[in-house]
């Protein structure tokens, strides 16, 4: 009897102590997984990334601020307004045959109607864009020339505001009148220096030999556009 009263304490005994170590690996195992989980939040952090903390941040992010919505598609409008009015303006442009032209010769006045020394490159594509060219024909060695470029011409150009005209001062009879130049006096008839000349399309539309101020300028260019 003894010795089966021996057996059941060593058998209770057993189970406790199997009892104690299950619970002691569960509170282990808790604790270890406690301890990797603020690592793992702890490293997010380091890296950058918010740690995820419910539907609440996904609310969040499919909901805008108050306002938000509305200023956002103002900035929207604004931008369409401002790429219409920019192709308006360029489709305008076309349209009239002003669209910009880079040119080689040195400018004497003007912008953005230019008054240059004649190139024959810069004259031929001004003419293909359908601008009104104004030509004047100068002799370095006129008094005449010299005064009403300083006093007419050249503020007449300096006061345009528009991108449809562009001038060339054009060598006559002169040391410095090139070839070119010499055909051109040919084709449009000049015989004497600060001649006007206007050519539209291609074709002449005025010419006059006589001296112009700075409003004739203005009145005849006005006319011819």
């Amino acid at each position: 009897m003894n010795n089966t009263k021996q057996h059941g304490f060593i058998g209770a005994a057993a189970i406790i102590v199997i009892a104690l170590i299950a619970v002691a690996a569960g509170a282990y195992y808790i604790a270890q997984n406690k301890t990797e989980d603020v690592m793992m939040q702890d490293d997010a952090t380091h890296d950058g990334i918010a740690p995820f903390s419910g539907a609440g941040d996904e609310m969040m992010d499919d909901e805008m601020m108050p306002g938000e919505e509305d200023s956002m598609m103002g900035a929207d409008d604004e931008t369409m307004r401002e790429d219409s009015s920019e192709m308006m303006q360029n489709d305008d442009a076309m349209m009239r045959g002003t669209e910009p032209i880079s040119f080689s010769g040195m400018v004497l006045a003007g912008s953005p109607s230019p008054l240059i020394d004649f190139k024959q490159a810069d004259y031929e594509k001004a003419v293909a864009s359908n601008r009104l060219v104004v030509l004047y024909f100068y002799a370095n060695w006129c008094p005449v020339c010299a005064e009403e470029t300083a006093q007419a011409l050249y503020p007449a150009f300096n006061e345009l505001n528009r991108s449809d005209v562009v001038g060339f001062r054009v060598n006559f009879n002169d040391n410095d009148t090139d070839e070119n130049e010499k055909a051109l006096a040919k084709e449009f008839g000049v015989a004497y220096q600060h001649t006007k000349v206007f050519v539209k399309d291609g074709e002449r539309v005025l010419k006059s030999p006589e001296s112009w101020d700075k409003s004739r300028y203005a009145d005849e260019i006005e006319k011819a556009l």
